[in-house]
């Protein structure tokens, strides 16, 4: 069974995500017609405006050999030195009409989507040489629609021209006996109109053919619930990652928080649910929490005090103030400094007495 998902699931329109993977993979909207358009469009207009241009610069300069071919001498290097030169006359004359039709052949594809520089395509892949998968491309709804296609243009076009030259069909006739002055005039004629008539036709194939291959690139690049899902969890992040990440930071932030209880000065606790710990000392401009928690933390803070004499003053309603009014860090709010300065001088005083005590 294929890995890839049946197009009946894909119901959700493509992200920008996935449009632009696709882009830089190769994976673009394009109609060929269109680029054939703009080749038939390019043609045009170099004959019409450059070929004069080339077809005088290509005669002036082959004028030299023409008129001295005589004297040429076209046996051993000298054969070699004259086929130089004509080429590169007929190379210089040509660049620029090669370089115009260059550039409409880029205009072609540069209308119908945004540069692209991709390897992607033309990487080897066993598919593309497997005798099943060129059977199944063979005979696929792909295929048959190209087939379509082909021949829905040979047919119209054959039209097109049976349409443009049936009405000269008796003129045609003449045309052998005509002189090559009327002939060349008569031809030109048939041959403009059958241009703008191409030209006509293929803007139309080319319009609904481009929207036919923009709806079905578009088709190709929706994507399944599970897809918009998953590439959300990649864009913002694993939901079940992102709470690990939270966890390990908690536990580190923690660990950091109750390494500072030893160094605290006093703890003050709600007997059995708060336990808010301060650090100070005169060149602190005001206490601050180094640690709090409750319950199960709260506990514990409580016995790292005790293992390390940290003193413990039991204060519920400053407690229960102090745990929501500062976070871990940040000094004590200024409506709770007289209290809690008043339990700081105690605990100084306590451990003043001691230290005159063990002396």
């Amino acid at each position: 069974m294929s890995d890839q998902p049946e197009q009946s699931e894909k119901t959700e329109d493509p992200s920008q995500k996935r449009l632009e993977d696709a882009h830089k993979k190769g994976d673009v909207a394009k109609s060929q017609e269109v680029t054939t358009w703009f080749m038939i469009m390019g043609s045009a207009l170099v004959f019409a405006f450059v070929a004069p241009i080339t077809a005088a610069s290509v005669t002036e300069g082959l004028k030299g050999i023409m008129e001295h071919s005589d004297q040429l001498d076209v046996g051993g290097p000298g054969f070699g030195q004259v086929m130089q030169t004509i080429t590169v006359v007929i190379l210089g004359a040509l660049l620029i009409p090669m370089a115009l039709m260059a550039v409409f052949g880029i205009a072609g594809n540069m209308v119908q989507h945004r540069m692209v520089f991709s390897v992607d395509p033309i990487k080897p892949k066993f598919s593309k040489v497997s005798p099943v998968s060129g059977f199944k491309r063979l005979f696929s709804t792909e295929a048959l629609v190209n087939f379509a296609k082909g021949l829905f243009k040979l047919v119209v076009f054959s039209t097109v021209m049976f349409l443009v030259v049936w009405p000269h069909r008796d003129n045609l006739e003449t045309m052998v006996r005509a002189d090559p002055v009327v002939i060349l005039e008569f031809f030109q004629e048939i041959g403009i109109q059958l241009f703008i008539a191409t030209l006509i036709t293929i803007t139309i194939v080319a319009l609904l053919d481009y929207m036919y291959m923009r709806h079905k690139w578009w088709k190709r690049q929706m994507m399944t619930l599970k897809e918009v899902k998953d590439e959300y969890k990649q864009m913002e992040g694993d939901p079940h990652v992102k709470g690990r990440i939270r966890q390990v930071r908690l536990e580190r932030s923690r660990k950091r928080m109750m390494a500072a209880v030893p160094d605290s000065t006093v703890v003050v606790t709600n007997p059995t649910h708060f336990a808010v710990a301060l650090k100070y000392d005169r060149s602190m401009p005001a206490p601050e929490v180094v640690a709090k928690g409750v319950d199960a933390i709260a506990l514990r803070i409580r016995g790292l005090a005790k293992d390390h004499d940290v003193p413990i003053v039991e204060n519920p309603p400053l407690a229960r103030a102090l745990y929501a009014g500062a976070e871990v860090g940040e000094q004590i709010p200024a409506e709770h400094f007289k209290a809690v300065a008043q339990i700081i001088g105690y605990v100084m005083r306590l451990k003043s007495r001691k230290g005159w005590q063990r002396s």
